[in-house]
């Protein structure tokens, strides 16, 4: 993979937390078969088709989201690692390639099964972002940083993120991110000027690794280590509460049961997760707005 390299800086932090009670916000409907190897984050394509970054497979498998059945994989052992899978608007694709330090770049998904060629640098990289206003943000999580890259050049970074894992968009342009190590929800700018933080027992966050944000603007983690999938809404009284949670907070298989669940997926009514210990990807359907 030939890559524009960059200078990062580093940093460190840590702290816990403990939840109360709140109802699940939607219904278990469908898991695919137990055909992946770890999955971490995915998304849906523009072609309809749900794409899962196979961390240990090294691979993007692709799903059929009415049935979640296994179409194809792509990119089988060129992506060593795989952690995060983002589509932009123009068609191109950043793939968190996190054993090769870098986040790949691809003009579209008629080569998303090539080698890839193009991309940046982002030591430990788990989390990429192909932002609505063009830009590439990737969380290098080995050094803490939160950088922002245009044309393949480096423009800003923000420090203080060790373990980070991450970076999504909310319908008016903020970037959240999964402060994994940290235990809490960090929100920027595009220009990343930080705007709020949440954090605290309020949510018993153990371990948010990614997130998607509803057409509403809730935020719904992945909480791994406490095996549950939480809803936030991040605009109500005191910074935030939480209105909805997934999960009984002990790994299992079955209806509202995950095994280390990593990766969020929201497509209208209806919620896709990587229930990864498990080797699976689950659909929830709405009950609660």
């Amino acid at each position: 993979m030939v890559m524009r390299s960059l200078a990062l800086p580093l940093l460190l932090l840590s702290s816990p937390a403990l939840a109360q009670e709140a109802p699940p916000f939607a219904s278990f409907d469908l898991a695919s078969e137990p055909v992946l190897n770890d999955p971490h984050d995915l998304a849906m394509g523009p072609d309809g088709r749900l794409y899962v970054a196979d961390k240990f497979g090294a691979r993007i498998a692709v799903f059929d989201p009415e049935t979640l059945e296994l179409i194809e994989m792509l990119g089988e052992g060129f992506l060593p690692g795989v952690h995060d899978i983002s589509f932009g608007l123009n068609g191109s694709i950043a793939v968190a390639v996190t054993n090769a330090g870098a986040v790949a770049i691809y003009e579209s998904l008629d080569v998303l099964g090539d080698e890839p060629d193009i991309g940046v640098t982002a030591p430990g990289t788990e989390g990429a972002l192909l932002h609505s206003n063009g830009d590439l943000y990737a969380m290098a999580s080995a050094i803490g940083v939160l950088a922002r890259f245009r044309d393949l050049k480096l423009v800003s970074t923000v420090e203080g993120h060790p373990g980070a894992h991450d970076v999504a968009e909310a319908a008016d342009g903020a970037i959240w991110v999964a402060d994994n190590a940290a235990r809490r929800l960090v929100k920027y700018s595009p220009d990343l000027e930080r705007l709020q933080v949440i954090e605290g027992p309020a949510f018993g966050f153990r371990g948010p690794r990614y997130l998607d944000v509803t057409e509403t603007g809730m935020l719904v983690v992945a909480d791994q280590d406490a095996h549950r999938i939480l809803m936030i809404d991040p605009d109500a009284p005191g910074g935030g509460a939480l209105v909805g949670v997934l999960g009984d907070g002990t790994p299992g298989l079955g209806p509202n049961r995950f095994d280390d669940p990593e990766g969020v997926a929201v497509d209208g009514s209806r919620y896709f997760f990587s229930d990864s210990d498990n080797n699976r990807i689950v659909r929830y359907s709405v009950v609660l707005n």
